[in-house]
């Protein structure tokens, strides 16, 4: 009994000290770390005493007498709830009551997007937040499919927002403490990102024909690697298909307009393509066929094209007949080159066609081809018959009235002698020679090789360095009347050649043709001058 009564007694002694509590000088304070105004069971929480003295912890209707002036709460519990002060040994001074509220359901973290949708190279800002409570850092992420694991893209970040700019389902949580006590995860969020889509032609045709078949490819940027679902907007149907392509068969002008595509695929889309403008012409194109020369020569041939003005993408059909009340024959189908060689007279034309099925031209106009049955002579000219000393002489070979020529050179010593071949299949038609001879030339052309007749030969002298003199053969400073002497033409640098002489001299009709002049008994002494060839 003087037990109870002595503990009423301090209790009531307590609460006059609660009443007098602001007026006291050195009063505890109460403070709890982390100060969060939420706690949530099993985080860990303390109680700390500050003041200059010993201090205890009263918490509601119980004295905790911790051995230092802190209490920890390790893995709290809703019954930990309460306020909690700090007194001073004697319990003559307390601090303020400070609530502690331990929360036993577990938060849950809460995830927005600024959008659903990242714009083409761009970004979206996610946010993560634990409403009513503080503290926390975040954990963030992803995942490509409702059935894949998920992918941690951010761990432990104070900031609670993230920029992201890949689709996917996005998720995060929160933690706080030491150990970790960690937030339910949020509810997740699906984010999709914008990619670009375009609508090409799949045959880089500048014209479209009634009838034409064509197709319209969705081409996606960004997203090669995906399963996409297709959208398409055409002008005049109500059945657009779902596929990456749209399949246009023998269009009209009713096909004209403009057409524009979109896809979705696991968290990408694209917005609307831009439109392409598909026009398609009313008139059917005819073939125009072109003949490099309406003759063909003896042994050669003629190159004919075919084309369809302002458009592309055609194959060629080539036909022939021997006359006007003949049946056109196919000599060649389905002919990607447009040029073709013929060397059979007969009336031609060509027709183009593309697509599948395939969308043919109208026939082009006739063209008549002859053929000649002279060949052809090759001509060589010479710039000059004589080679200057030390120098040269240019020569070209030409095919009158024709083209596409190569040339072969010859050269032989004497008529007599045989022609050796110098340069064959020479694409230019000029040459230079600097040594003198016979010369013809011939050209050719075509495969198998359609030669000409040889040309005409042409001599070609060359001018060395020699000189011819007049010399009299004895030594003699003066000749008088009635003596005999002989003259003789010596030609310097051509020895080793049989030369032919001519001489002029006064007072005579018939010089003679050797390289001495004998003048029996001679009446006067005239001035001599010799002209020499050979």
């Amino acid at each position: 009994m003087g037990h109870s009564l002595l503990c009423m007694t301090g209790l009531l002694l307590l609460g006059s000290l609660f009443y007098v509590n602001a007026e006291v000088p050195n009063k505890p304070t109460v403070i709890l770390e982390p100060s969060w105004p939420q706690i949530y069971s099993s985080e860990t929480v303390t109680v700390r005493c500050e003041g200059s003295q010993s201090l205890v912890v009263w918490r509601e209707d119980k004295l905790i007498r911790p051995s230092a002036s802190e209490y920890i709460i390790s893995r709290a519990t809703e019954s930990d709830s309460g306020g909690y002060s700090c007194c001073t040994m004697s319990l003559s001074v307390c601090s303020d009551i400070i609530t502690l509220t331990v929360s036993s359901s577990k938060p849950r973290a809460t995830l927005t997007a600024q959008s659903s949708v990242i714009p083409a190279g761009g970004s979206v800002t996610l946010s993560c937040s634990v409403e009513g409570s503080a503290g926390w850092k975040f954990d963030w992420f992803r995942r490509d499919s409702e059935f894949s694991g998920a992918q941690k893209i951010g761990a432990g970040t104070s900031e609670h927002t993230i920029s992201i700019s890949e689709g996917g389902i996005y998720y995060c949580r929160g933690g706080r403490g030491d150990p970790v006590f960690s937030t339910e995860d949020s509810a997740a969020v699906t984010i999709q990102k914008q990619v670009l889509a375009a609508v090409k032609l799949q045959h880089s045709w500048s014209q479209i024909f009634t009838g034409d078949t064509i197709t319209l490819r969705c081409e996606i940027q960004g997203g090669e690697t995906k399963v996409w679902k297709y959208e398409w907007t055409a002008p005049n149907t109500n059945s657009p298909p779902t596929s990456s392509e749209y399949r246009l068969s023998r269009v009209s002008v009713s096909h004209s307009g403009d057409y524009r595509c979109r896809g979705s695929s696991d968290y990408l889309l694209t917005g609307w393509s831009d439109a392409f403008r598909l026009t398609v012409s009313s008139s059917k194109p005819r073939a125009t066929l072109t003949a490099q020369s309406s003759v063909i020569p003896a042994g050669g041939s003629v190159t004919l094209s075919c084309s369809v003005e302002g458009s592309a993408g055609w194959k060629f059909d080539w036909f022939r007949r021997d006359s006007v009340s003949s049946k056109a024959q196919l000599m060649r189908g389905n002919e990607a080159n447009r040029v073709i060689s013929v060397s059979q007279g007969g009336l031609y034309h060509c027709r183009g066609g593309r697509g599948d099925p395939v969308y043919y031209t109208e026939d082009s106009s006739d063209v008549t081809v002859v053929e000649t049955s002279s060949k052809p002579r090759a001509t060589l000219t010479a710039q000059s018959s004589v080679i200057p000393a030390g120098g040269s002489v240019t020569l070209s070979c030409s095919v009158e009235g024709s083209a596409g020529w190569k040339f072969d050179w010859f050269r032989r010593d004497s008529v007599s002698s045989k022609a050796q071949l110098m340069r064959g299949n020479e694409a230019n038609r000029v040459i230079s020679v600097s040594q003198g001879g016979l010369y013809h030339c011939r050209g050719g052309r075509g495969d198998p090789v359609f030669s000409t007749e040889d040309s005409a030969a042409v001599t070609i002298q060359k001018q060395g360095k020699v000189w011819a003199a007049v010399k009299l053969q004895h030594s003699w400073s003066q000749i008088f009347t009635g003596e005999t002497i002989t003259l003789r033409c010596e030609i310097q640098g051509g020895e080793g050649k049989v030369w032919k002489y001519e001489w002029t001299a006064p007072n005579t009709n018939s010089p003679p043709t050797s390289s001495e002049y004998r003048i029996s008994r001679v009446f006067s002494v005239p001035q001599w001058r010799l002209q020499m060839s050979g």
